[in-house]
């Protein structure tokens, strides 16, 4: 359970389910909820697994934990650290490079096997 004095903030895909008059009446009537919600057409499960790939390969991978509870420690700490310090993802590329980089790919392994 949740302290009373505490914020509690919502990851939601862009869907219209939270939007309708009865969830509206509830948010207003619960003002501690705040909603945030993913990008448009994009999956926030894929927003997780590139948080969890950072968390792999910034600490778990480069760490060196004696034990479970040192393990633990450290994901809290890098977790901390990375709300403190915390950016929005932002996609690098435009759909056309992604496409151009597919392409070059499925060139690559046509005709291996695949």
């Amino acid at each position: 359970m949740v302290p009373a004095h505490l914020q509690i903030h919502l990851i939601v895909e862009s869907y219209g389910t939270h939007k309708t008059p009865a969830i509206k009446a509830w948010l207003a009537k619960h003002p501690r909820f705040e909603l945030h919600f993913t990008p448009t057409r994009c999956s926030w499960i894929k927003q997780v697994e590139r948080w969890s790939g950072y968390l792999a390969h910034q600490m778990i991978h480069r760490g060196a934990h004696k034990n479970v509870q040192a393990l633990e420690a450290d994901i809290r700490a890098w977790a901390k650290n990375w709300i403190e310090d915390s950016k929005p993802f932002i996609w690098a590329k435009i759909a056309e490079e992604i496409l151009d980089s597919l392409a070059r790919l499925c060139r690559r392994i046509s005709g291996a096997g695949h």
